[in-house]
């Protein structure tokens, strides 16, 4: 069986939001990823997979492909045996308990994907997204995510409204703010992190007074600021260390 016209144009329209939120579909690939999702609450539309692909899933959604064929609709440098189409599930509930991570405009799918596996690793289990950072759903995020995507809830909300009315403390992460090493961290928070150039945003800092940052130790003191998903990690690593 081979990739109809239909289901190419489908899968080739799934690089742009606008047709991932109209199909309801996203894009994941490879064996691990794939099988991740297939072992999760996702739903799968259809699988696109080579003869030595093995799953249990129903035959009646799995198209065998060649090599040859997978290629031509895979958006890795190597093929990886399967690539599948998934359903957007719907968004999970709020919830307002434990330490969340809050993002401020993240545009890189690659820092997104890093954060949400970083969250899956520290026990975060909530992550908000200022409707300005990139889908969670676009391609990359999907790879970078290694499959954390299934046990993390990633919600788009109007992030100022929900800072305003927050029942926890909130911190955000900047360069001028209190040397995280020394500060007194709660174990039920918001930590907000901003865009990879800009930082937090301008409204955000004004809503909030907490900041922390990480000093820098290198005797130069030229590096302007660490990669956001790198100064995630090491401020997740401090909140957990506090718990």
């Amino acid at each position: 069986m081979s990739i109809s016209k239909s289901q190419l144009k489908i899968i080739t329209s799934l690089s742009q939001k606008k047709y991932r939120q109209k199909h309801k579909l996203f894009i994941a690939e490879g064996i691990k990823v794939v099988n991740e999702l297939l072992n999760s609450s996702f739903k799968v539309d259809t699988l696109f997979a080579t003869e030595d692909f093995q799953t249990d899933i129903s035959s009646d959604k799995i198209i065998r492909v060649s090599d040859k064929e997978l290629q031509k609709i895979s958006n890795l440098k190597a093929s990886n045996k399967v690539l599948g189409l998934f359903i957007i599930p719907d968004e999970k509930p709020l919830q307002t308990n434990g330490l969340t991570i809050a993002l401020d405009a993240i545009n890189d799918p690659g820092n997104l994907g890093t954060i949400i596996r970083l969250c899956d690793w520290f026990g975060v289990t909530q992550l908000l997204c200022s409707k300005e950072t990139v889908d969670c759903y676009n391609q990359k995020v999907v790879q970078a995510s290694m499959g954390s995507l299934t046990r993390i809830s990633v919600k788009y909300i109007d992030l100022a409204t929900f800072l305003k009315e927050a029942a926890v403390p909130s911190f955000i992460a900047d360069m001028d703010g209190e040397n995280v090493y020394k500060s007194t961290l709660p174990e039920e928070a918001i930590l907000i992190m901003g865009n990879e150039a800009n930082g937090v945003s301008d409204e955000i800092k004004a809503l909030i007074k907490n900041k922390i940052c990480i000093p820098r130790f290198g005797e130069t003191q030229e590096t302007e600021s660490l990669n956001v998903a790198t100064a995630t990690a090491i401020l997740l690593s401090e909140f957990k260390r506090s718990c």
